[in-house]
């Protein structure tokens, strides 16, 4: 089983908004290293630490799974929607997608301040200066550290 972490938006989609619902499909990413982790790393029954980013205080609030192999983005084929891509054929779709469920959701938000300040986290993608990526991987070691820092 791989961990990861997935930013949303909480005007967006929340942690709140996936407890209501149960379960989501995770569209509409368009960065091509986002992308291959959701293609090639991402398996069904991988746990998902749910970040809300762009907002007062950026963090992980939640635990979600995934629950669905990948799949191409219904998006990007839909002339109307944000996501929408030109170039991707459904013969050949550039972009995909996977269906998280609701899991936990944090007694507290871990801050980012307060990840980045935890010598044990020092290699974790998220608190290197310039990560941006919505989708990123989380080693073994990091998944068990920032359960306990709950």
């Amino acid at each position: 089983m791989n961990h990861w972490l997935m930013k949303s938006e909480p005007d967006t989609f929340s942690i709140d908004d996936l407890k209501r619902k149960g379960k989501e499909a995770w569209d509409g990413v368009r960065n091509y290293q986002a992308r291959n982790y959701m293609r090639d790393g991402m398996r069904k029954g991988d746990k998902v630490f749910f970040y809300h980013s762009n907002c007062a205080e950026p963090g992980i609030v939640g635990v979600a799974e995934v629950v669905t192999e990948a799949y191409p983005d219904p998006t990007q084929f839909d002339p109307k929607s944000h996501y929408f891509d030109a170039a991707s054929s459904r013969d050949n779709p550039r972009w995909i997608l996977v269906e998280v469920k609701f899991v936990k959701k944090l007694k507290r938000t871990l801050s980012l301040k307060e990840l980045q300040a935890d010598p044990a986290l020092v290699e974790m993608p998220l608190v290197r200066k310039g990560n941006r990526l919505s989708v990123m991987p989380v080693a073994a070691a990091e998944w068990r550290h920032i359960l306990t820092l709950e």
